[in-house]
């Protein structure tokens, strides 16, 4: 059986974000143990089982997200990982639709290889955060929104992008706070840089200390900032030390997700899931 590490929300190896990907035969997915042992073993932050479904079903394909050490809701650059992996073997072609947790998620590679996403927009709650939440952070913070059931995450506002690119949480403190992770965010410091805005994730509780490219966040992250800046389409840059561009399109209540990806490693699992 095969297994492939893609590098998502980047167009060159070694950047982005690691997906491992597995493409396992039609049928029922083995048992929810064995692929959070495998995800485990695999250590990236995300692993993707996918298996086809048959004709006349709801999507074209079956589609589960595991972290090291549990099973999430959403994930943007394990999707568009196994995407890449479908169309750059030839197992599919033109648009993708994924069965989910989230609902039908579709994925669209363009000639250039490129990959569109179609997740639900998170809807976001302003909030006021309690004194855990900047003790956690050591920062100031200039606002906070729950981001729905889906996302699960805070996602919190900071004064500027140097204070993104530098913050330095106490990740014990970030995995004691009630949500699936932490979303830090501020407008781009420069009116010529090449993206809008830049974010971190930090994910401890769900065992990710720091995301290196968060699609799923993008989901909230693209109503935040479409509203300030007034554009329906931006570029994030999650500045993590991988780094990774996703492009957003906000259309109402579904955010549109752009990025590419390249396959680095390409290996056979010697015993399956």
């Amino acid at each position: 059986m095969k297994i492939r590490i893609v590098d998502a929300f980047t167009d060159r190896p070694f950047a982005g974000n690691p997906a491992a990907v597995v493409l396992l035969d039609s049928g029922p997915f083995p048992g929810d143990d064995r692929l959070q042992r495998l995800a485990a073993e695999v250590n990236l932050s995300e692993t993707a089982y996918a298996h086809p479904l048959p004709d006349g079903a709801e999507a074209d394909w079956a589609l589960r997200w595991f972290t090291p050490a549990t099973e999430v809701n959403l994930c943007g650059h394990a999707t568009l990982a196994t995407a890449h992996v479908l169309h750059t073997t030839g197992t599919a072609t033109g648009a993708v639709r994924f069965a989910t947790r989230s609902g039908v998620l579709v994925a669209e590679t363009a000639e250039d290889g490129s990959v569109t996403l179609d997740f639900p927009t998170a809807p976001l709650t302003e909030t006021t955060p309690g004194d855990e939440v900047r003790a956690a952070l050591g920062a100031e913070v200039v606002s906070a929104y729950d981001t729905g059931e889906n996302v699960g995450d805070l996602l919190v506002e900071l004064t500027d992008e140097q204070t993104v690119r530098t913050l330095a949480p106490d990740l014990a403190a970030v995995a004691r706070l009630p949500h699936r992770g932490v979303i830090v965010t501020a407008r781009a410091a420069g009116a010529d840089a090449a993206y809008d805005y830049v974010s971190r994730f930090f994910g401890p509780a769900v065992g990710i200390d720091e995301d290196p490219v968060t699609g799923s966040a993008h989901t909230a992250l693209a109503p935040l900032w479409s509203a300030r800046l007034g554009r329906e389409t931006l570029t994030g840059l999650q500045a993590s030390a991988r780094t990774g561009l996703v492009r957003t399109t906000l259309r109402g209540d579904r955010t549109l997700l752009t990025g590419n990806a390249v396959t680095v490693i390409d290996g056979e699992l010697l015993t399956g899931p």
